[in-house]
């Protein structure tokens, strides 16, 4: 789930494609649509005064985003993406100028999971090693065969998309 589109929407009040839902009596600022997403939602994993915010005692996570939230234009908020993550003082994701510190993600559980092929926000006409499109691949991971058919490799969307030879009479 990609937190920037929902406080690109919390506040625009726009959707991803750029339709406006809401009036502006209805959208936040910045910052409190920010500590909505941070500090006021700790309550939900019991970790009130442990995390949310950047204080003594609170837990060393924080992220590094390639642009500044309360500056940049409201309109590019929902394609903002971390340069750097920390957990637990540990980094966890390096990009771009971090990129150096970053260290091997383990691959995602279950092994048929659509998040192994997946190419990152908005990646959906990006290629992919072999050049096939990444939708294809995305499809083909998350169809649960676990392996491809001998006969028609993992095309089954070809299935669903031609024909059916049924008629009315």
């Amino acid at each position: 789930y990609n937190p920037w589109v929902s406080l690109a929407w919390l506040v625009t009040g726009k959707t991803v494609g750029g339709l406006r839902l809401y009036p502006q009596r209805n959208l936040l600022d910045r910052e409190t649509a920010l500590r909505m997403w941070t500090e006021y939602v700790t309550w939900f994993s019991n970790e009130e005064g442990r995390k949310g915010r950047i204080a003594v005692g609170q837990l060393a996570d924080l992220m590094v985003p390639d642009r500044d939230f309360f500056a940049c234009a409201a309109d590019d908020i929902a394609g903002t993406t971390a340069l750097l993550t920390v957990v637990g003082g540990r980094i966890v994701w390096g990009a771009g100028p971090f990129a150096s510190h970053d260290a091997p993600i383990p691959p995602a559980m279950p092994d048929w999971s659509p998040v192994r092929e997946y190419g990152g926000y908005g990646g959906w006409g990006a290629t992919q090693r072999n050049g096939a499109p990444l939708q294809r691949a995305a499809a083909a991971a998350m169809c649960g065969c676990a392996t491809a058919c001998g006969l028609h490799g993992h095309a089954h969307a070809s299935a669903w998309g031609s024909a059916l030879p049924t008629s009315d009479a």
